[in-house]
């Protein structure tokens, strides 16, 4: 056994240690640790910038793009941000011990179906150094320990954060160990993640783009709770308001080019294209927007370049869009059905019955009617902050809170019963 695999082994050992000394613990106690905490980060501000500084400074020697440099990036508003999301989360209702049903069968037995913690949780990650306090929290409000490893180009920022988390928790009296930080950026780390650590680990939770996320779900032999990419869609249906589709669009894409919920893909009902699409190009052209689109739309916006297949299945990241004129919902259910990712997905119309049909005909973790696709994030959803947005059906789907890092056990009463 190498020496990574060694550590590694050990996280494991103390996670499972601090999961098993806090899973019983009173929410109030978890509730004022995530407190201190914010106060930490607060107090460790300065520190946590300078050590971003380092990282951005290496990641742009390296030639990271501006897309993932943005990504990269914290600012005294987002550490606020951070410290504020710590504190949102102390202030909701703790999701372990809450009864979801309660019945009595014909054998009179009482049962119960209760929330309680996942357990041991692994979270890999890439360049956001924010999912660093985001998971921490969410974890601690669930009842969980926590296992971090982000990618290398965040590594000095999440070692900064989780400085101040580890102070908040020592601070509040629960163990260090409850969430622990992978230092090391050798690759191995993550290898040894993946075999579950003999056991200790319960879940693993990928962040990160697709080459991530399908070597975890390929290798791991833990559960994982897949987050793939944000290949999200817009389609703006005949009956689209034109005012709400500029404003909705140019939203949608960029707002915040780089996050997972920016739409990527633009598909325009063929019977509004003339009228509609020329505006809402423009917007998008004076905002700095590149438009690949189908011969449809290079005819009528003629800024736009010719898209070539590999526009559907590309998540920009970045302010390019592409698009594309449909006849009608068949084909634009069709084209979200064949390219998408399960993330998210927006209609704009005024047409009650299209947008019924849409939302139930889009099989995705998110389907918006008349919304931006930058909607999709946990915060917004009121969740405090997410670990991820998962794309597929089990355990959890869409904005994964702290509710949604629980499971559930049956508690039976009775009064000396026998099965006959």
């Amino acid at each position: 056994m190498t020496s990574i695999e060694q550590a590694m082994q050990s996280m494991g050992v103390r996670a499972r240690a601090a999961f098993n000394a806090v899973r019983t613990t009173p929410a109030a106690a978890r509730t004022a640790a995530l407190y201190a905490m914010a106060d930490a980060v607060e107090r460790g501000a300065d520190a946590i910038l300078a050590a971003n500084a380092q990282d951005l400074a290496r990641a742009g020697r390296e030639g990271m793009t501006e897309a993932m440099l943005d990504r990269l990036a914290l600012t005294p508003a987002r550490v606020a941000d951070m410290a504020a999301s710590l504190r949102e989360i102390a202030g909701q209702p703790d999701p372990v011990g809450v009864e979801d049903e309660r019945w009595t069968p014909p054998s009179g037995l009482d049962i119960a179906r209760v929330r309680v913690p996942i357990g041991v949780l692994a979270v890999i990650y890439e360049s956001r150094p924010n999912v660093t306090a985001d998971a921490a929290a969410l974890c601690v409000r669930s009842g969980n320990a926590l296992i971090l490893r982000t990618g290398s180009a965040a590594l000095v920022s999440a070692v900064a954060i989780h400085a101040a988390l580890a102070e908040g928790l020592s601070e509040a009296g629960l163990p260090g160990d409850l969430v622990q930080l992978v230092s090391t950026p050798d690759r191995a780390a993550v290898g040894a993640i993946l075999t579950g650590l003999d056991g200790t680990i319960d879940l693993i939770v990928p962040r990160g783009g697709r080459s991530l996320v399908q070597r975890v779900q390929s290798e791991a032999r833990a559960p994982v709770l897949g987050h793939l990419e944000g290949l999200c869609h817009t389609y703006l249906h005949v009956a689209a308001d034109p005012e709400k589709a500029r404003r909705i669009v140019l939203n949608a894409k960029m707002r915040r080019v780089t996050v997972c919920g920016a739409t990527e893909t633009l598909l325009v009902d063929a019977s509004v294209a003339d009228t509609l699409l020329p505006a809402v190009a423009a917007d998008l052209l004076a905002a700095g927007c590149l438009l690949r689109g189908d011969a449809r739309t290079c005819a009528i916006v003629p800024a736009a370049t010719p898209a070539v297949e590999a526009d559907w299945t590309t998540e920009y990241l970045a302010p390019t869009l592409a698009v594309r004129v449909v006849d009608g919902m068949a084909e634009a259910l069709d084209h979200i059905a064949r390219y998408g990712s399960g993330h998210t997905d927006a209609i704009v119309t005024e047409d009650p019955a299209a947008a019924a049909e849409f939302l139930d005909r889009v099989d995705s973790a998110i389907v918006m009617h008349n919304a931006s696709t930058q909607f999709a994030d946990g915060g917004q959803f009121g969740f405090g902050g997410e670990i991820g947005i998962a794309t597929g059906r089990l355990h959890a789907r869409g904005p994964v809170g702290a509710a949604q890092l629980t499971t559930y056990k049956y508690l039976v009463r009775a009064q000396g019963a026998v099965r006959p």
